[in-house]
């Protein structure tokens, strides 16, 4: 019967998961299989390939023919390489230590290669990421730039306020000197009242003094009209006893 090594789908809808099996080619695609040699995840990046490469060789030498993707995947894992040089083996033009040897030199320079494109792949993520962060920044840089300059005119607002304030208190403070100079008029005012006062007091004591002598001059002249009275009137008595 016709073997072949191929892959059989497994995993979510979107999320494929593949196990690497040696089926009968009339079977179906996800039917029976003869054995499961390994596993396949194409989700990550790098894909992860298990695989059991001995089993693998058996089934090659015992004639199972891979499908493409199998075979892609078997010759990236070595598979190929070990059946090759197995075959070397027998025709007797390696031995097994030196077709092992090689076989293990090849697994390590793979092994090189692998990490060093997953090293890349991990750079370019971070430089990705870096990149990310830095069009964030710039964003919310733009946005706080945004929100300043719609806050500027409250700020101004604000500072024109102090700006007036202390001009207020320089007013204040003006007044505040003005006092004294507005004490020292009223005082002056106050000198001048009194002054006035005292001058309307001389001028009451003067007019005070002319009507007192005016009074006295007029009573001595009623007096001295009296005297002329009384002797007018005796000199009347004398003549009409005469």
């Amino acid at each position: 019967m016709p073997v072949k090594i191929r892959l059989q789908r497994h995993g979510k809808k979107g999320k494929p998961f593949y196990w690497i099996v040696a089926a009968d080619a009339r079977a179906k695609r996800d039917g029976r299989f003869l054995e499961k040699l390994g596993t396949y995840n194409p989700n990550v990046n790098p894909a992860s390939i298990d695989l059991n490469v001995d089993d693998a060789v058996k089934w090659l030498q015992n004639g199972a023919q891979p499908t493409d993707t199998a075979r892609a995947i078997l010759s990236y894992k070595g598979v190929l390489l070990k059946n090759h040089l197995a075959g070397g083996v027998k025709k007797g033009a390696l031995t097994e230590e030196q077709a092992e040897e090689k076989f293990q030199a090849w697994l390590t320079e793979k092994e090189g290669s692998v990490s060093a494109k997953k090293e890349a792949l991990t750079k370019a993520e971070a430089a990705a990421k870096a990149k990310a962060l830095e069009t964030e920044k710039e964003v919310n840089a733009k946005r706080e730039a945004e929100a300043t300059a719609v806050e500027t005119p409250a700020e101004e607002a604000e500072v024109a306020e102090a700006e007036t304030a202390p001009e207020a208190e320089t007013e204040e403070a003006v007044e505040a000197k003005n006092q004294p100079e507005e004490a020292v008029e009223t005082e002056t005012s106050e000198e001048e009242v009194v002054e006035e006062a005292a001058k309307e007091e001389v001028v009451e004591e003067t007019v005070t003094e002319e009507v007192a002598e005016e009074t006295t001059e007029n009573v001595a002249e009623e007096a001295t009209e009296t005297e002329a009275t009384a002797e007018e009137v005796t000199e009347k008595a004398s003549n009409e006893e005469e």
